[in-house]
């Protein structure tokens, strides 16, 4: 038996439950590969298949309750956070809210097997107010179906996965740079990518400044709301504000004045979603389409401040 299988025997326990914990928390650690080890160190006798899956529930647990009550807490805030700190594109909250409206609770039972999504599922349960026994009872199936899933892939092929341990321990210290290179390569990819979608969106955008100079000369700008369903009842709608997404692009475009100042707004990170549809409107001839900068979070930001600096009434 090589020594990666006696770490695994000796420890396993302990070293799924931190795997997961970490993974779940959101270190871009994958923990999946750690479950097929110890599902076949458990056909070999080794690391209890019971107490891994032990593990992985009360590791899920913890995480997903966390979030849970950060979403019920702080709401689109925090959904805002993990995308920010996320290797996904700066869109992934955007592309991942309405799938969970649209399934409910239902979805933790799949999240964690859908890159992404399981980032935003239990934040999600929060600010939409999923009851606490409902979610905790979605939470731990869908954890015991995700981690039950790697442990039987370990186990179903444990002739094959105890040979790759018996080769990555004869290739030692090469083994893990190895590995440790190819997570390197990873985040490299997924931060190139990033950058790459941010170039492509690279239009001008507008200070919420501008866009109140606007208002006050009389110019009369159109609001577009460019955020999902599931934002917009997180948060209400700038006042006004016509929303993208209720609309064919086609329809809403043959009824806007191709010479009035258009300004769309989002709340996702970097205004992704705001830039896209400005630049497809620029694209149709709208040259005064711009996205707000900062989003809806610059435009609270903004009134916040004027109310704080109002005068009071005599």
């Amino acid at each position: 038996m090589s020594q990666l299988s006696l770490l695994i025997q000796n420890h396993g326990v302990l070293l799924v439950f931190g795997t997961v914990l970490l993974e779940q928390f959101g270190l871009p650690i994958p923990a999946l590969p750690v479950l097929v080890l110890a599902g076949a160190m458990a056909m070999e006798g080794g690391a209890s298949w019971q107490l891994c899956l032990a593990a992985v529930l009360l590791a899920c647990l913890i995480c997903d309750y966390f979030w849970f009550r950060a979403g019920r807490r702080y709401g689109n805030r925090v959904l805002r956070l993990l995308c920010r700190i996320s290797l996904s594109p700066d869109s992934c909250v955007n592309q991942t809210e309405d799938r969970f409206r649209r399934y409910g609770p239902k979805s933790l039972l799949v999240s964690k097997f859908i890159p992404g999504f399981n980032a935003i599922a239990a934040p999600m349960s929060g600010a939409l107010g999923t009851d606490t026994r409902t979610f905790l009872g979605f939470a731990a199936t869908g954890a015991l179906l995700w981690g039950g899933a790697g442990i039987a892939l370990g186990a179903i092929f444990h002739d094959s996965v105890d040979r790759v341990l018996v080769t990555l321990e004869t290739m030692g210290s090469a083994a893990l740079m190895a590995l440790g290179g190819l997570l390197a390569l990873f985040i490299a990819y997924k931060y190139v990518e990033r950058r790459r979608r941010r170039a492509a969106l690279a239009v001008p955008r507008i200070a919420v400044g501008e866009l109140a100079a606007l208002m006050q000369a009389g110019h009369d700008p159109l609001m577009i709301d460019a955020r999902s369903s599931t934002a917009q009842e997180l948060d209400p709608a700038i006042p006004g504000a016509l929303r993208y997404h209720q609309y064919e692009p086609g329809q809403l475009m043959a009824g806007l004045d191709k010479d009035r100042h258009i300004v769309v707004y989002c709340s996702c990170p970097n205004d992704v979603t705001a830039a896209k549809v400005a630049k497809q409107l620029l694209a149709n001839g709208f040259h005064r389409a711009r996205p707000l900068q900062g989003g809806l979070d610059a435009w609270h930001a903004h009134h916040a401040h004027r109310a704080q600096v109002q005068p009071a009434p005599c």
